[in-house]
Formats: structure tokens, C-alpha cells, sequence
């Protein structure tokens, strides 16, 4: 049986029609023009699974079940959207009931990492596996965790904020989430580019500025540099690598999972990043569980997020 994944971004909606063995049938993506209120981007999404049963050739009872990943917070079990910080306007919105009174089709709505994992553990790197981390580092560093074959979601649904792990009892750079000492604010794409400008500050010359030629730096830019041999890039990755490594090394000793699976824009820097994730969580972790996990990137990429989205309906 077929089932629609959405996965709904700050910039783009992914809309697809997802088989029972994880292949993508049918894609489309629509503009999500937060801007316009949320209503807009509802009405761009119904119009685009009607566009979808359209183009499939399918009926409303051919669909097993829609779900949506959303950035942020999420009631799962009542199918709103608390708030979705990058989508201004996304609050308290009852998504399952709005979809499921236009279509009449089983919706759930869960946050886009823990979809992402569930791609993962179901299709990508985590097939086969019981337990796993699967987390994704970008503009902050967010998680999916798979305990005993299930994804945690917690008591009010807020597991996995991985990013929040304090790395420094007091003062730190200042997280997003407004407090101090949170590995997001250590090594994600922000703490990038700002251990990369401080560089610049003293006066020093770097491919990645080079690279940059004027236009603002950003982690793809460090990341490039990094590849071209700038040992200042290289060390700017060693130093995010570490710091992500202990504070997974915490998590490792508490669930003892089999792999962490690595995505996000931050993760195409490779080996940069991931031998010293690898070193640190060798070094930091319990002996028994740092030599059990291994440490992988993720491997579907950008349609991880619709393929875990289509899983909701059965997890």
C-alpha cells in the first residue's frame, strides 16, 4: 500500500508517494512562503497531494496514511504543530485534523529528524539495526533516537535534543534555545563560520576566504576550503568534530547503540569531520560501548525525511 511523506522546510515543501519498500514513486516540492501565513502553505500542500492523485492516477482510498515532518515542536499524538522556530506563524496548528477532514486519509506529524531516522533505520545506514542515534548537523544539531527497534519520543514528545547537551557548566557561547554551553552552540553551521571569521579577524589570509571572493562565509565555503587543503578549514572541522564527539560519548554510554548516523549539510565535509567525532567518542566513551558503536553518514541524503514521513502511520 502506498503512502504520501511531507516534508515541510523553512524555504521548500517535499511532497511524495512512497511504496512499502521505501521507493519514491511520484516527487514534487512546492514553495513554503511562510511570509504568507500558514494557510498559504496548507492550501499549497493539499493542492499538491491533489496534484499528486492526479498525476498517480490514484484514489483518496489507495493512500494508507499521510505524514508530515516538520521542523520543531510536535504533539504527536493530537497531530499539531507546537512551533516550528524557522517557519514563523507555525503555532499550535492541528495538521492531522485539517488533513484528514480535507482527504480523509490517516495523518500523523511528527518533528523531521525523527523521520529522518526512521528512513534511516527502515531503508538507509540503519537497516538491521536495533538501536541507533541518528542526528543531523546543520543550522543546529538536532536527533532521532531508536531504542529497542522503536523511536523515543518522551514524555512530551521532546526527545532527542541532543544539541542542548551543556558541554561547559557556565557561561559558553549563547545557544539559540537562550541558554549557555550547548553543543549546537559549540558545532553546528553557526560555530563554523564564526570560528572562520574570527580567523579572518587577525588578520590572516585563507583559501576560504579566497573561496568566499567578498560574499558572506558559510559552512559549504569552510567545508570547500577544507578539501582544497587550507589547514586552517581542517582544523576548524577537527575542533567541531571533537566537540560532537563528547557530547555523543554522553549518549553513547547511556544507550549503548550500535551506530550514530550522521546527516545535514555540516556531514559533507567527510572524514574532517567524522575521524575526529570517531577519536573523541574512542577516547571520552564507556570502553565496552565506544568500541560497539560505529559512526556512519547517512545514506538518503535528501529523501530521508519524506521516506521516515511516510512511516509514521505505522510507528
Amino acid at each position: 500500500m502506498n503512502r504520501i511523506g511531507i516534508d515541510v522546510g523553512g524555504t521548500n515543501v517535499k511532497i511524495a508517494l512512497v511504496n512499502d519498500k521505501g521507493k519514491i514513486i511520484y516527487s514534487n516540492s512546492v514553495p513554503t512562503h511562510a511570509e504568507l501565513g500558514y494557510e498559504f502553505t496548507v492550501n499549497n500542500i493539499k493542492q499538491a497531494i491533489y496534484d499528486l492523485l492526479k498525476e498517480t492516477k490514484l484514489q483518496n482510498k489507495d493512500i494508507e496514511g499521510i505524514g508530515f515532518g516538520f521542523p520543531g515542536q510536535i504533539d504527536f499524538k493530537n497531530g499539531i504543530v507546537r512551533n516550528a522556530p524557522n517557519i514563523p506563524g507555525w503555532v499550535d496548528i492541528p495538521i492531522k485534523q485539517i488533513f484528514e477532514d480535507e482527504f480523509h486519509i490517516p495523518t500523523r506529524v511528527d518533528n523531521d529528524v525523527r523521520c529522518a531516522a526512521l528512513g534511516e533505520l527502515n531503508y538507509g545506514a540503519g537497516k538491521g539495526c536495533e538501536n541507533l542515534i541518528c542526528i543531523t548537523v546543520g543550522t543546529g544539531i538536532g536527533s532521532g533516537l531508536i531504542v529497542n527497534g522503536k523511536l523515543v519520543r518522551g514524555a512530551s514528545n521532546a526527545a532527542g535534543e541532543i544539541g542542548h547537551i551543556k558541554l561547559q557548566m557556565k557561561d559558553g557561547p549563547i545557544c539559540g534555545c537562550g541558554d549557555t554551553g550547548c553543543l549546537e552552540a559549540f558545532a553546528s553551521g553557526p560555530a563554523i563560520v564564526a570560528m572562520a571569521e574570527e580567523y579572518i579577524k587577525g588578520g590572516k589570509s585563507t583559501k576560504y576566504r579566497e573561496i568566499a571572493n567578498g560574499n558572506p562565509l558559510t559552512p559549504y565555503i569552510v567545508c570547500e576550503a577544507a578539501k582544497a587543503g587550507d589547514p586552517v578549514a581542517q582544523r576548524i572541522f577537527s575542533v567541531i568534530g571533537e566537540y560532537i564527539g563528547i557530547g555523543m560519548s554522553g549518549v553513547v554510554n547511556l544507550l549503548n547503540p550500535e551506530k550514530i548516523i550522521i546527516g545535514g549539510g555540516v556531514a559533507d565535509a567527510g572524514d574532517f569531520l567524522f575521524n575526529p567525532i570517531i577519536k573523541a567518542i574512542k577516547e571520552r566513551a564507556m570502553k565496552i560501548s565506544g568500541e560497539t558503536v560505529q559512526v556512519v553518514p547517512a545514506q538518503l541524503g535528501n529523501t530521508a525525511g519524506v521516506i521516515g514521513a511516510s512511516l509514521l502511520i505505522e510507528s
